[in-house]
Order: C-alpha cells, then sequence, then structure tokens
C-alpha cells in the first residue's frame, strides 16, 4: 500500500512560483496519473484499512496538503477525468487567497528560502504563520504575493469540488502550526476545531488529519485520537507496511515538483524510497 502527497498543482499555461517543490506542473502530475494508474489500484483514503478481494495490483491513495487554489481545480481536473479518487486536506483559518509563509519567503527566482530561514520558522516560531511573518519583516525578509493558483482555496471552491465524485475533503489542522512544538492545549485545538469546520461547513467525515510539515510524534498521535480523528498521516516513511495497522502515524511517500517520471516510477514501484 502507497499513500502519495503533494501540494499544489500548477495549471497549463500557468508559471510556477513559491516554494517549487511543492507545486507540481498540471502536465506532470497527468503523466504520474497515467503511470499509477498502469502499476497500482487507486482507492480513497477512507477505504485504507478495509480488506480487498484484488490482489493483482498495489493499491495507492492519492493525498493533497494545504489547501491550494491550483490542487482544487487542475488536480480535480485531472482525477475527474480518470475517474480516480483523492483526499485533500484543508486549513480553515486560511482560506481565500492566503499566500503561505513559505511561499511567500521563497525566491521568487528560484523558489529557494533565504539561509536558514524555513529552520528557523519550524523549529523557533513553531511553524506559526503570523509569528513567520513578523519575524520576516523585523529581519528585512521580503515577503512575496503569489498567483491565484499558488494561494489557498475559497470555501466555495472546496465544496464544488466536494461534488466531484471520489473527491474527499479532511483537516490539515486549524492554522498549520508545528504540532509537536505547541502546548497540550493548542494541540487539541488544532485538532479539533479544524475537525468540528470541515464536518460543519464542508459536510466531510471529518475521519483523517495529514500533520502540517509532516511534523508527527507519539503525543501528536494520542491527541488525534482524542479529538476524534480515525487517523492520521506524516509526509514521510514511504510505503505503508503490512499487517497490524498504525493508522495514527500513517506514512506518506512525498512527491515533488521537478521528479522525472523515471524517477516516480522507481519510487512507486519501491526501488527508491525517496
Amino acid at each position: 500500500m502507497l499513500i502519495l502527497a503533494y501540494h499544489n498543482i500548477v495549471p497549463d499555461g500557468a508559471e510556477p512560483a513559491g516554494e517549487r517543490s511543492l507545486h507540481l506542473p498540471q502536465r506532470e502530475f497527468a503523466a504520474q496519473l497515467d503511470l499509477l494508474g498502469e502499476t497500482h489500484r487507486i482507492i480513497p483514503l477512507s477505504s485504507l484499512w478495509e480488506p480487498r478481494e484484488e490482489r493483482d495490483r498495489p493499491c495507492a491513495v492519492l493525498t493533497f496538503d494545504d489547501g491550494y487554489r491550483g490542487a482544487m481545480t487542475a488536480g480535480v481536473q485531472e482525477l475527474a477525468a480518470r475517474g480516480v479518487p483523492g483526499t485533500f486536506f484543508v486549513v480553515p483559518s486560511f482560506l481565500g487567497d492566503h499566500t503561505f509563509w513559505w511561499d511567500a519567503l521563497a525566491n521568487p527566482g528560484d523558489g529557494t528560502m533565504p539561509g536558514d530561514a524555513r529552520v528557523h520558522a519550524l523549529e523557533v516560531l513553531g511553524g506559526d504563520d503570523a509569528a513567520v511573518r513578523r519575524w520576516a519583516l523585523d529581519t528585512g525578509l521580503p515577503l512575496g504575493e503569489m498567483p491565484a493558483h499558488a494561494r489557498s482555496a475559497a470555501e466555495d471552491e472546496l465544496k464544488a469540488a466536494g461534488t466531484v465524485p471520489g473527491i474527499a475533503l479532511e483537516s490539515h489542522t486549524w492554522s498549520h502550526r508545528s504540532l509537536s512544538r505547541i502546548g497540550p492545549a493548542d494541540l487539541a485545538n488544532e485538532l479539533r476545531r479544524s475537525r468540528e469546520w470541515v464536518r460543519e461547513h464542508l459536510g466531510a467525515a471529518g475521519e483523517w488529519c495529514s500533520c502540517p510539515y509532516g511534523d508527527w510524534s507519539p503525543g501528536v498521535a494520542a491527541a488525534a485520537a482524542a479529538a476524534g480523528y480515525r487517523g492520521a498521516l506524516r509526509l514521510d516513511g514511504g510505503w505503508v507496511p503490512e499487517g497490524v495497522p498504525a493508522p495514527f502515524g500513517t506514512p506518506r511517500l512525498n512527491i515533488p515538483a521537478g521528479m522525472s517520471v523515471g524517477g516516480f516510477r522507481l519510487r512507486i514501484d519501491g526501488v527508491m524510497a525517496r
């Protein structure tokens, strides 16, 4: 079993922006879907732990973090064209044209981040969007704006995507903070508030959450279980092991932009782990 983790899909004709590894061109995504469809059976995340009789091919699940507009439009378009399911994790407090800090800090020319800015933003500031922006302004780091496809989708766009057969919407926490670096009360709020919002506003099941920045720990797993989730996803770990499931630390294979078709094939075949 393989769970693929994507972020944004850049519509055909649009220019990449922000942190480049997160923004996969639509044509490359389409090629990956076609290849994956030849080698794997693509199933919904909701049926991850259900028993399956078909064992002619390994199973794969498609997931998308952050709720980028490009993913909710171009990404959903490609999934719908092939009739395959996908789960999109959204950040309720950042809906509607929000530019994420990691994109705002990225160099417009090559998408790289200055110096140790990402390390400081995560390890010192805990990935807190407002805190990162204040720090950037105080230190003179420029904050860029992103094109529409590289900003967060609006609530009505999420609802429209949710009407497409096979498309599921789930929680990426309330404000995309680094979960292992916040206190118990804030951790519970990040998980519970987001779950309640997707259930109330999007009619979602609220069964799964994905951990921002892939920041997973046993404490985060316990908090996700207490918040009522069925499972929590990491951003690393590769293949989901056979046997007894560990739903609150479920691994994924992150798929960055810039990967060749051959490299993608090696990874989904298990030849390369990263």
